[in-house]
């Protein structure tokens, strides 16, 4: 399975620690959407988050595009906007900010005991390494499970922005309500998947 399917998958499960409901996310991504839109024509001055300090951001920018990386189907996570969507969700649900904060200064806190820099500071392979040892959580460490907490709800973070957005709808190949000229039934790996 490629990440960008398992991306799709894990965007149908619960949260965790976020937990934001479908209901928060998609009031979050329609907030976003029409700033976006009502921004449209008009020059954009570069987005300040109103939660995260600098480091943080820097920190959620290169993480999200880890967990959502540009391929040739779709852009990444930051392409998508999904930065500003978690800022925003913070903003707007307060209850998670300690949660994401915490997370954050354990990631670059990591990063500065192995490598001695930050986390967006340390090289592409040195942020995998420490990725890779919190994205398994049958595999990792006790002494990296706040890691793994953090991580698994980021990356849900991730999967809920980048999927409500036009690019992430497209990625997944979703159409929306427009009239299709024929009907040939359900994909024939769905029916597999179903055992029909």
């Amino acid at each position: 399975m490629e990440r960008r399917d398992l991306m799709k998958v894990l965007a149908t499960l619960p949260m965790g620690a976020f937990a934001l409901s479908h209901a928060e996310a998609a009031t979050v991504a329609e907030h976003v959407r029409k700033l976006a839109e009502a921004e449209q024509g008009q020059p954009r001055a570069p987005f300040k988050p109103k939660f995260f300090q600098p480091l943080e951001w820097r920190t959620v920018r290169v993480l999200a595009d880890i967990v959502i990386p540009r391929d040739a189907r779709s852009g990444s996570a930051t392409d998508a906007g999904v930065p500003e969507f978690i800022d925003f969700a913070a903003t707007f649900y307060p209850g998670h900010q300690p949660r994401l904060r915490e997370g954050l200064g354990w990631i670059n806190a990591e990063a500065r005991a192995r490598f001695g820099v930050a986390f967006p500071d340390a090289t592409p392979a040195q942020r995998i390494a420490i990725v890779e040892d919190i994205a398994w959580p049958a595999k990792a460490k006790p002494q990296h499970r706040s890691g793994v907490q953090f991580f698994n709800a980021f990356r849900d973070l991730c999967a809920s922005g980048f999927y409500t957005t036009r690019m992430g709808a497209k990625d997944l190949g979703y159409a929306g309500n427009v009239p299709q000229a024929q009907w040939t039934g359900c994909p024939a790996d769905a029916n597999r998947h179903l055992g029909t």
